[in-house]
């Protein structure tokens, strides 16, 4: 059996944890086909190292999902960790946080980058490269 793609998941820290809590619970569901890594980077570092560590943890996955939230275009580590994703060209998508709540994008996002609604469906389809 394949190696499910490992994925680094990229949200605003002060905002939206506990979006990302849910998709780790997600991600252990049985029927799931990618795994989720804690590659947050909690320590306060120098801008320059936290971001080469973000760009090592991004290295080693095979995507990146963003999460969108009401105060995405204000996390600056959302921005750049998308930046980086794009530079490394891992792919990456974007997922509404919350169905209920406009959800704005980081700045890095590119215009024609498509935002998606979070299911359970949509997950597993995008996460085998269905975007």
């Amino acid at each position: 059996m394949a190696t499910p793609p490992r994925a680094f998941i990229a949200f605003d820290y002060d905002h939206d944890s506990s979006l990302r809590d849910l998709l780790v619970g997600q991600s252990r569901h049985p029927d799931t086909n990618f795994e989720i890594h804690d590659y947050s980077v909690k320590e306060p570092f120098p801008q320059n190292v936290w971001e080469e560590r973000v760009r090592q943890r991004i290295r080693a996955c095979s995507l990146v999902i963003v999460i969108c939230g009401e105060n995405t275009h204000t996390a600056t580590g959302v921005d750049v960790e998308l930046a980086i994703a794009q530079e490394e060209g891992i792919p990456y998508f974007l997922l509404y946080g919350y169905s209920e709540k406009v959800c704005t994008l980081p700045h890095s996002a590119k215009p024609e980058d498509k935002v998606y609604r979070w299911t359970w469906d949509n997950l597993k389809l995008l996460v085998s490269g269905n975007r």
